[in-house]
């Protein structure tokens, strides 16, 4: 999931919270919808005003589309409350037992262990805060199932967050009490909401085109075609090594992605000849594509960087992320006569569910469609 550091600023003489994110049109969406929200090229990111309801505005608008990161407001409380007296003070109501944070660190120590993605950590250990301070007095060892579905009630519904942020919300706490306090917090009693059905993003391969093309940059035009081209993931293509392409057998092994699966799709002849014209140009040492020191990755805001710039270079004003050309990936390759199967495999799906979804997005049958409105006018 996308995080949101959220941070206190002093801009132009006012006391503000910043918003930092790697660039992405839909969250940049979201925020211009927030009144009094602003951009500031001197501090160089999104700012708002601080208002009674911000923190429970900005968990509402990005439920489900970003993991919301008050880790600095709460060091900075805790330095301001450590400054004004040695003296001991009760616990801030926001504020958890020492108790609490160490269950914390032992549920995130356990989950590294366990190689969680580093996101799924992120968005578990955030849940956890929202929901722990919400059941104080209490602590985490005094917790019943009741006190989630009272959470539900009184926290998540009143507020409007999406079923995702309830469904993550429970699966972090049954494995956070699995694991720490060795109970069954019996969430699986609990009435999960139903799934909503969003259709994923589709770009037309005219619009593909026009953002491949629009790069001057070898580089940049190389790491948005092998996207497109090979149906891949953000970082999995940030995490690709030279070794990992086969132009003998035309193909490119994609290492340990999600779900820790390796996988192969075939590369396009011509996107093998632009990979060899940029290696020529280039000559990375480490992974395929780096950033301008050598043997450093190449990062995950340059690359949206070079994203916005190429839609915007290519005069379309849709939101497009990274993924959407995933999306267009896997229906373009439908509409042209793919097996449901063979596109299953070269995304890495686990489910054939998930790739179901395409079929709901793809043009090809329903231009077989004739619509009843044409036959009331056929005759004229």
């Amino acid at each position: 999931m996308k995080r949101i550091l959220v941070e206190r600023v002093i801009h132009k003489g006012e006391s503000r919270i910043a918003l930092r994110f790697a660039w992405d049109a839909e969250l940049i969406a979201i925020i211009k919808e927030i009144p009094g929200a602003r951009w500031s090229q001197t501090i160089n990111c999104w700012h708002v005003g601080e208002t009674s309801d911000i923190f429970n505005d900005l968990l509402r608008v990005y439920s489900g589309k970003a993991f919301i990161d008050f880790s600095s407001l709460e060091q900075e409380k805790a330095k301001t409350e450590k400054n004004k007296s040695s003296v001991t003070k009760p616990v801030p109501p926001d504020e958890l037992s020492g108790e609490d944070k160490e269950n914390l660190k032992e549920f995130e120590r356990w989950m590294v262990h366990r190689r969680y993605s580093e996101s799924t950590i992120n968005t578990y250990t955030g849940m956890l805060k929202h929901f722990l301070r919400f059941a104080k007095p209490k602590k985490s060892s005094e917790i019943k199932a009741e006190d989630m579905v009272r959470f539900v009630n009184e926290y998540v519904i009143p507020r409007n967050l999406s079923y995702t942020f309830q469904n993550q919300m429970i699966s972090s706490a049954k494995l956070f009490f699995k694991h720490v306090h060795k109970i069954d917090l019996d969430v699986e009693s609990f009435e999960r909401p139903g799934r909503e059905h969003k259709l994923p993003n589709v770009l037309s391969k005219e619009e593909i085109k026009m953002i491949l093309q629009a790069p001057s940059n070898l580089k940049h035009r190389a790491l948005l075609s092998l996207i497109y081209a090979c149906g891949l993931r953000r970082s999995e293509v940030l995490n690709l090594l030279p070794k990992d392409i086969d132009s003998k057998r035309g193909i490119l092994i994609i290492r340990n992605a999600k779900g820790k699966k390796d996988r192969i799709t075939p590369l396009p002849g011509k996107i093998l000849k632009l990979l060899r014209d940029y290696y020529i140009a280039y000559r990375p040492v480490k992974w395929l594509f780096e950033g301008q020191v050598k043997g450093e990755k190449y990062s995950e805001q340059s690359l949206e960087s070079v994203l916005k710039q190429s839609v915007y270079k290519a005069g379309i004003r849709k939101p497009v992320t990274l993924h959407w050309l995933r999306h267009s990936f896997a229906t373009h390759l439908l509409e042209s006569g793919t097996d449901l199967r063979y596109i299953q495999e070269l995304l890495g799906h686990s489910s054939s569910k998930t790739t179901e979804i395409y079929t709901h997005v793809s043009t090809l049958s329903l231009q077989r469609i004739r619509s009843p409105y044409d036959e009331l006018f056929s005759q004229e």
